[in-house]
C-alpha cells in the first residue's frame, strides 16, 4: 500500500507543479508540489524496502506409505528465512 501511496503522492506534486498555472496568494503551489513530489518518492522507497525485507517462507507436505501396512503418514515441514540472515 505505501509504494501506491507514493507514487499517488508524487504524480499530485507533479501536477502541482507542472500541470497548473494558478496564482494563490496564501499558499504556493510549486512549493507544495516540490514537498509532495520529494514526498511521495521516500514513500515508495521506503515502501520497496519494507516489501523485500518481508520473511519468506517455504512449506513441504510429503506424504509416506509404509510399505508393510500401507499405511500413509503426512509430514508437514514449514522453514522461514529472514533477510538478514541470509
Amino acid at each position: 500500500m505505501s509504494i501506491g501511496t507514493g507514487v499517488v503522492l508524487f504524480v499530485i506534486g507533479a501536477i502541482l507543479e507542472y500541470a497548473l498555472n494558478i496564482q494563490v496568494s496564501w499558499i504556493d503551489l510549486h512549493m507544495v508540489g516540490y514537498i509532495l513530489m520529494i514526498a511521495g518518492a521516500v514513500v515508495f522507497v521506503l515502501g520497496l524496502i519494507f516489501s523485500l525485507r518481508r520473511k519468506r517462507s517455504v512449506t513441504t507436505n510429503r506424504t509416506v506409505v509404509d510399505p508393510e501396512s500401507q499405511a500413509k503418514t503426512t509430514k508437514h515441514t514449514t522453514s522461514s528465512t529472514n533477510d538478514d540472515e541470509v
